[in-house]
């Protein structure tokens, strides 16, 4: 038996509202077909609560905008959900995870030329806690008018003070989208305004320089044993600083052949951000003992030293780290840590051959049994069956893509699918038209057959949708390209 998701706010994968949580394709189509109330009030749900595992990475914002669409749904649930109360708490701190997607639906509903999503906007920039985010989501797509209407507004949030200069400083150098802030220092119209923006920008620019010329930290002339100090002083620091990265970037380039004997100590040492540094370093560098130091770290009871060896190995592409990975997915069971045949098994996804298969194969079997189809562990093995092309593993990959809240991880177990299982064209490729992910939507542009009538119609309407990603319609047009892909079939 596999393991189910664990997460209690997603609902299951075979409801109306756990389809669109994750964002499938299904959703979309089931909640056309569903009755409207129902449909309305699941992608209210999802739309207000935000359902993402990451939402830096995951998309959800155009699925949903385009189902606002479908629907004719009302904007008032979300006008309420972005001025309620506890939008103006001291703790608002999460107000980015609050309002976030919901601001982003708004964004792709301008671009649809919707525009009460546009003087939602304009009203939430002005006034909500999350003001940068709807600053953002205008800036490509309001017009230079309705920008520098909202100046005065910003700016009044920011005091004539020393610190209120500083906060503004900071807040235009951190902006995702400039255009705006230039709009504002260009207006004729307002040359306090302007002023003062050239007088910030000056003195952040200013206060840069002078942060950068009294940096702390490694400098030319440092020698090996200051850079594993330095390490080490920031892992006993309160709170503790972690710097084993940055110090390996910097063995790198004061460390000489003379050096090995005292890295190779400090690979072996006690203290453990230096260590960490040193077995980065040589890893990194390949050397010929990297792989038992590596061995015998991942059994540390540290979990810095662990960690650092693990993502050592996991860098590494050598032939040696290939054969030393195959010896320890091999070894008897209990033998090594569980997470040291782990990334073994992913080293062999990225890196093996077909000898290598069934190990994958037993890996993302193993993983999905014991911790679920939302595991991190699984990305690689996902993607190594389907590089392997492993066939046997059509079913396991089935169950990832039906059931993990992952939608990236979703995506690869279709681009996995469509490389493993002759059955993916006519199956879940049609529905993966309609998924949240721009690389799902592209995998599905390429191998979705055109036996369903669905599909063509739906390559059309991404092809003209001004709002898809350019990935996507590229694969389109090369389906419906005369006598290529949807036109001619498959």
């Amino acid at each position: 038996m596999f393991v189910d998701s664990v997460d209690s706010d997603i609902a299951p994968s075979g409801t109306l509202l756990g389809l669109l949580q994750r964002g499938r394709g299904d959703g979309t189509l089931h909640a056309l077909a569903a009755p409207r109330a129902e449909a309305l009030a699941a992608l209210r749900q999802c739309v207000l609560h935000d359902p993402r595992r990451d939402w830096q990475i995951e998309h959800r914002s155009l699925y949903y905008a385009r189902l606002h669409m479908e629907l004719d749904a009302s904007l008032d649930d979300i006008e309420e959900h972005l001025f309620a109360p506890e939008d103006g708490l001291p703790s608002a701190g999460d107000c980015e995870m609050r309002t976030g997607l919901a601001l982003s639906v708004l964004g792709h509903l301008a671009s649809y030329e919707n525009a009460g999503a546009t003087r939602l906007l304009r009203r939430y920039a002005t006034s909500g806690a999350n003001w940068q985010w709807a600053l953002d989501e205008l800036a490509v797509r309001d017009e230079d008018e309705g920008l520098r209407g909202l100046g005065p507004a910003v700016l009044s949030r920011f005091p004539h003070t020393a610190e209120g200069d500083a906060e503004l400083a900071a807040a235009a150098r951190d902006a995702f989208e400039p255009r705006p802030w230039r709009l504002w220092a260009e207006d004729p119209a307002r040359p306090e305004q302007a002023e003062r923006l050239r007088r910030v920008r000056e003195a952040g620019c200013f206060d840069r320089w002078q942060r950068q010329l009294h940096a702390q930290g490694p400098r030319p002339g440092w020698s090996v044993r200051e850079v594993l100090d330095w390490a080490q002083d920031g892992y006993e620091q309160h709170p503790r600083v972690s710097r084993e990265a940055a110090a390996a970037r910097c063995l790198s380039a004061v460390a000489a052949p003379e050096d090995r004997a005292e890295l190779l100590d400090a690979a072996r040492g006690q203290r453990e951000a230096a260590r960490a540094a040193a077995l980065r370093h040589l890893a990194g560098h390949g050397d010929p003992d990297a792989l038992d130091l590596i061995e015998l770290a991942a059994a540390e009871p540290s979990e810095t030293v662990a960690e650092a060896a693990l993502c050592a190995f996991a860098r590494m592409r050598s032939t040696a780290a290939v054969v030393r990975a195959r010896q320890w997915v091999s070894a008897p069971a209990g033998s090594l840590p569980a997470r040291l045949t782990t990334v073994a098994a992913e080293m062999l996804a990225c890196c093996g051959a077909a000898q290598d298969a069934e190990a994958v194969l037993g890996a993302l079997r193993r993983t999905v049994r014991e911790e679920g189809p939302d595991s991190d562990e699984l990305w690689p093995l996902v993607d190594g069956v389907g590089r392997l092309g492993v066939e046997c593993a059509a079913p396991v990959l089935r169950h990832i893509y039906r059931e993990t809240a992952s939608s990236q991880l979703r995506g690869r177990a279709a681009g996995a699918l469509a490389l493993t299982d002759p059955s993916f064209a006519a199956g879940f490729a049609v529905e993966c038209l309609w998924d949240c992910e721009e690389t799902t939507r592209a995998v599905a542009a390429e191998y979705a057959a055109t036996g369903d009538e669905r599909v063509v119609e739906r390559l059309r309407r991404l092809a003209a949708d001004p709002a898809e990603e350019a990935g996507v319609q590229s694969a389109v047009r090369g389906r419906l390209s005369p006598g290529t892909g949807a036109e001619a079939g498959r």
